[in-house]
């Protein structure tokens, strides 16, 4: 009966513990998710939103006429292009970065690490500046370039590059911390029955990091498409020729052709909300084998 009775009161205390520490973080939970949430609206949300409306100001006749105008197809074509370019470099180095980061050590393995982050510091016009220096008419390699007929600075590969650098630490920053977590054991285990180096990449590796090389794809291209900075420095801000869509929108809203640059703007923005939705929803498609994946 003593005992009993010690058993329900151990209960009792218990549940009224879990009632006040439930009752304690009712107030800061709130709170958080309030101020999350305005955040979210003021700051994301609403500007978005205040984009749209400019874009249509004028009506949806004005807003294409916008859009199909050939300066601004022009550098939707470029902004794509550059894109569709620097996107799979960046798969390519990203998918080997992480391999020799996570399968193996190797003297500098840190100087790696700390290489691939280095765009994350480094503002973009420095990275624009550096290959002006380099490519440039009166930079290292430019009087040789020129002499060649190869033309890098306010061309099109110029901007590649620039963007390349920029973009290229979200594919191999996606995947390093993934394939860490994961270890060795199964390309192992595929080596000692007779698998290939390329076999167990294909049917052992990609398998279990799919997921996080698709997001990181994702981000790249987000990344690419809105770069502003490098590619500004670097492009010469030519129309029709290397002015991406980010470029073009400044060029109009400089010229005080705000119905247009609004419109491009837009446009620029409706494209990073189809990548973020495309991310949203394969996050809710696949999200049972993606858990399963990180807890793999």
């Amino acid at each position: 009966m003593a005992r009993l009775d010690l058993f329900q009161a151990m209960a009792a205390r218990s549940r009224a513990v879990a009632a006040a520490a439930t009752g304690e973080s009712v107030l800061p939970r709130v709170l958080l998710t309030t101020a999350a949430v305005l955040f979210l609206v003021v700051f994301l949300m609403l500007p978005l939103v205040l984009v749209f409306m400019e874009a249509f100001r004028n009506g949806v006749g004005v807003y294409f006429e916008s859009i199909l105008e050939p300066d601004a197809l022009a550098a939707v074509r470029l902004t794509l292009l550059v894109a569709a370019i620097s996107v799979p470099l960046n798969l390519v180095f990203g998918i080997a970065a992480a391999w020799a980061v996570a399968k193996f050590e190797f003297p500098g393995k840190g100087l790696l690490v700390t290489l691939i982050d280095l765009p994350f510091s480094v503002s973009p016009v420095i990275a624009g500046l550096v290959y002006v220096l380099l490519f440039g008419s009166h930079g290292f390699l430019g009087p040789w370039l020129a002499k060649h007929g190869i033309e890098i600075i306010f061309a099109v590969p110029g901007i590649v590059l620039a963007t390349v650098f920029v973009t290229f630490p979200f594919v191999a920053r996606e995947l390093i911390p993934l394939m860490e977590e994961q270890g060795t054991g199964e390309e192992q285990a595929a080596l000692s029955l007779g698998a290939s180096g390329w076999q167990t990449f294909r049917y052992v590796t990609l398998p279990n990091v799919k997921w996080g090389l698709l997001y990181g794809v994702l981000l790249c291209n987000a990344r690419a498409m809105g770069e502003f900075g490098a590619v500004s420095v670097i492009s010469g801000h030519i129309r029709g020729l290397t002015n991406t869509m980010p470029l073009h929108v400044e060029i109009l809203y400089n010229e005080y052709n705000f119905a247009a640059s609004f419109a491009v703007a837009s446009l620029l923005a409706f494209l990073a909300v189809v990548t973020l939705a495309l991310k949203s929803c394969l996050e809710w498609r696949y999200g049972d084998q993606l858990a399963a994946t990180r807890r793999h």
